[in-house]
């Protein structure tokens, strides 16, 4: 099992989506949606095939269609307001048992798959073993909140290209933040402010070192609005010349929580459009900054946390 394969399920649903757009809605606001989404389908389908030119030149077009607002929800939903109201109000707390499953499928699918060969060929790619045991969690939770709704699979995918096309751009922000990032690292970005940081920091300290990571990594990240595009920079810049090199961190370690120090800033950031302001949309709240207002207290103890940890997990 590949990344790829992962690759051809999302472009399956995009494909679908886009399907959906074209038929839920009349031609003059359904045209940028469809384009959207069937761009998307086959660069994840075919991506690997196609000219990095014609790549680039869809995601500028993609940017610029949703610049120009013209990204509108288009997919009706496949019942009626009281019905889905019903629903849930029948299957209450359940609803949210398949998500939180995740997590956990995720760590046991990776320690129980890893490890299986099948001829001699590992299951899971080995470089993309912890992507794809998120596959396998939530290909494993979606057949669960079948079993919990007593719904049908295809519904289940309808409203999932409902729920993107309503959520729309802003659900590609994250791989375009992601890609972001590195066009940083690749520019150099991450020396110019590894150079900034050891002409103004003490970096003889190692404790001083190591909140400067965790810090920068929660203000970059808010500053991106993802800690995906945050990474390859502060990394580049702190993490792995001065706690890795000079210092002998675990690189493991301080990766890790460097990037969980990095989704404390997510938390805080309206830049984190996908995260924090279309759940609000969704959700109708009077108060669009509602869910960045609520997440403080974690962002802010968990930072703390963090810069607990990472003075000494990885020196152990």
């Amino acid at each position: 099992m590949t990344l790829q394969h992962a690759y051809v399920l999302m472009g399956i649903l995009l494909a679908w989506t886009a399907w959906r757009a074209a038929r839920s809605s009349p031609a003059p606001a359904r045209s940028a949606s469809v384009w959207f989404w069937s761009f998307m389908s086959v660069a994840f389908l075919f991506g690997d095939r196609l000219p990095a030119p014609a790549l680039g030149a869809g995601v500028v077009g993609m940017g610029v269609v949703a610049g120009l607002g013209g990204m509108r929800p288009t997919i009706a939903a496949s019942d009626d307001e009281a019905a889905r109201r019903a629903s849930a109000a029948a299957l209450g707390d359940r609803l949210f048992g398949p998500a939180l499953l995740i997590p956990l499928l995720t760590v046991a699918a990776l320690f129980a798959l890893r490890p299986v060969r099948i001829g001699g060929t590992p299951l899971l790619e080995p470089k993309n073993a912890s992507l794809l045991s998120l596959v396998v969690a939530c290909a494993s939770a979606w057949v669960v909140a079948l079993a919990v709704t007593k719904d049908r699979a295809r519904a289940s995918i309808d409203d999932g290209a409902r729920l993107l096309d309503t959520i729309g751009w802003a659900a590609v922000l994250p791989l375009m933040l992601a890609t972001l990032g590195g066009v940083f690292a690749a520019a150099g970005v991450g020396d110019a402010l590894s150079a900034v940081i050891r002409a103004t920091l003490p970096t003889d300290h190692r404790a001083v070192v190591a909140c400067a990571y965790a810090i920068g990594m929660s203000l970059f990240s808010a500053l991106l609005g993802n800690a995906f595009a945050a990474f390859p920079v502060m990394t580049a810049a702190i993490g792995f010349p001065l706690l890795v090199q000079q210092y002998h961190g675990n690189p493991a370690a301080v990766g890790a929580l460097g990037m969980l120090s990095g989704y404390t800033g997510t938390l805080l950031t309206p830049m984190a459009a996908n995260f924090n302001l279309v759940p609000a949309a969704l959700l109708e709240l009077r108060d669009p900054y509602g869910v960045i207002k609520a997440q403080v207290p974690t962002s802010l103890a968990l930072l703390a946390t963090n810069l607990v940890l990472i003075n000494v997990l990885p020196f152990r």
